[in-house]
């Protein structure tokens, strides 16, 4: 068996042959050899034994074919086809011989491959040829660009100032799913924490949006999940920019890779908590801003509320990212976020009594058996986010029972249909709120006699009231 050098050798040969004897009689044709070269290269000893003179001629053939296409889209021409194909045989023949070898890398890089091939994949996805011979090119144009880049920062680095931002835009808007799922592929190689302070210049931010808005498309585009939780998380003033650009659909998107991230992702890097803290605190902002919001889903009709679902989205953030005590108890010394939390609960719960609405409390039929609607469960997280605010936090102990928030709780602790788990929420939060704070619990056991509270209510919260010395005192019910 001969010598993979000198197989490669012959085969390098015969596409000298063709490139100096074939290409330049007209249409391409007779591409063997390249053909031979892309299936020698699926193995591994075949990419090893790769001369640089392959890549020069590869070089040679990929520019004649852009010059080629440019001249035959520009005149209208349909006879673009062959010259896509040729493309196509030499992204494939590139895209083999990246793999698992970074000498190759480096030498397709250095004979201006990568310069080339963007080039040439810009004028494919920027023309108008409805042939297939073109999308297949523009294929495995955008699978060699993601192979050149694995794992090699200077290739990445190349990449990234060619197609930044117009190619990886066409193909996030492409109607084509490999394409997209490439391009994004593509997007997420060269993509690093370097590349984040392009993204935040205002002509480019509109790339980090629409990797917000097609993975709303395409909610199965795992390279865009990445993208948004493994970059742009990392980037928490790219996370700021994109929340106040985007439409209320989209911040809805957005907080929930948010969401996956905090609830999936354990245990958070130090840098990543760094990075989270600091968007939970502008997310906080966002809530006391738009919180009032909610209250739109109590007027009749079914119109759209997309702000009111962003406030909802809000709220589940806050309250996952409030469980955490670790990484997120900056939250529970955000300004006024308690204020606007207790306050919501008030109004909610007044809109709630004022008419029949989602936020009125019910045992059964017409509200409670729209489980899916938006504001099921929205008081039920308001009281589960007092909990957690409050939880071994005096001030915030203090600032509940300074506005009159405890009586509330009890008066939102009745069984209801559009919140599950309520009680529960209601009990957790009474629990943070009387620990170590002899004034609360006061308050609560002095509920009893005031008539504001009954003793079954309290214990199916699970607490006793009890006199002792003329005093009354709440006990936890459980021995």
């Amino acid at each position: 068996m001969a010598a993979p050098m000198e197989h490669m050798t012959a085969a390098c040969a015969e596409l000298e042959r063709w490139v100096t004897e074939e290409l330049g009689a007209g249409e391409p044709r007779g591409e063997d050899g390249l053909r031979r070269i892309t299936a020698l290269f699926r193995q591994a000893e075949y990419r090893e034994a790769a001369d640089e003179k392959i890549f020069a001629l590869i070089l040679h053939v990929l520019s004649r074919a852009l010059q080629e296409i440019q001249t035959r889209i520009a005149a209208c021409d349909p006879r673009a086809g062959p010259w896509c194909d040729v493309s196509a045989e030499c992204f494939r023949c590139l895209r083999n011989a990246c793999v698992q070898c970074p000498p190759n890398q480096v030498a397709i890089r250095n004979a201006g491959l990568i310069e080339e091939a963007v080039t040439l994949i810009g004028v494919l996805s920027a023309s108008n040829v409805s042939q297939e011979s073109c999308l297949v090119a523009f294929r495995c144009g955008l699978q060699f660009l993601g192979n050149v880049a694995g794992g090699n920062q200077d290739s990445q680095n190349s990449i990234w100032k060619r197609a930044f931002p117009h190619l990886f835009l066409s193909c996030l808007t492409h109607e084509d799913d490999k394409v997209f799922a490439y391009g994004s592929m593509v997007l997420y190689t060269c993509m690093d924490e370097d590349k984040m302070a392009d993204l935040l210049e205002p002509a480019n931010l509109p790339l980090a949006l629409s990797v917000v808005s097609a993975y709303s498309a395409r909610s199965e585009a795992d390279w865009l999940h990445l993208i948004v939780t493994e970059r742009f998380l990392k980037c928490p003033e790219l996370v700021k920019q994109m929340y106040i650009s985007q439409s209320h659909a989209d911040r809805i998107t957005l907080l929930e890779l948010i969401l996956s991230t905090i609830s999936e992702k354990s245990p958070l890097t130090e840098m990543e908590s760094t990075s989270l803290r600091e968007i939970a605190t502008f997310l906080s902002d966002c809530f006391q801003k738009q919180c009032k919001a909610v209250l739109k889903l109590a007027a009749p009709g079914d119109c759209e509320q997309q702000e009111a679902l962003v406030v909802i989205r809000l709220l589940d953030l806050l309250c996952e990212m409030t469980s955490d005590a670790d990484h997120f108890s900056c939250l529970q010394c955000c300004p006024g976020l308690l204020d606007t939390v207790v306050d919501t609960l008030r109004l909610t719960h007044l809109a709630g009594k004022q008419s029949k609405n989602v936020f009125t409390s019910t045992h059964s039929a017409a509200l409670g058996r729209d489980l899916t609607h938006a504001a099921v469960g929205f008081k039920a997280h308001l009281i589960r986010l007092i909990a957690n605010l409050c939880y071994r936090n005096r001030e915030n102990q203090d600032k509940i029972y300074q506005l009159d928030g405890i009586p509330l709780i009890l008066d939102n602790c009745s069984i209801d249909d559009n919140n599950p788990f309520l009680n529960q929420w209601a009990i957790y939060a009474i629990r943070n709120l009387t620990e170590n704070h002899e004034k609360n619990q006061e308050l609560i056991a002095g509920l009893e006699r005031q008539g504001l509270a009954d003793t079954s209510l309290l214990e199916s919260m699970g607490f006793l009231v009890e006199e002792r010395d003329g005093k009354l005192l709440l006990k936890s019910a459980k021995k």
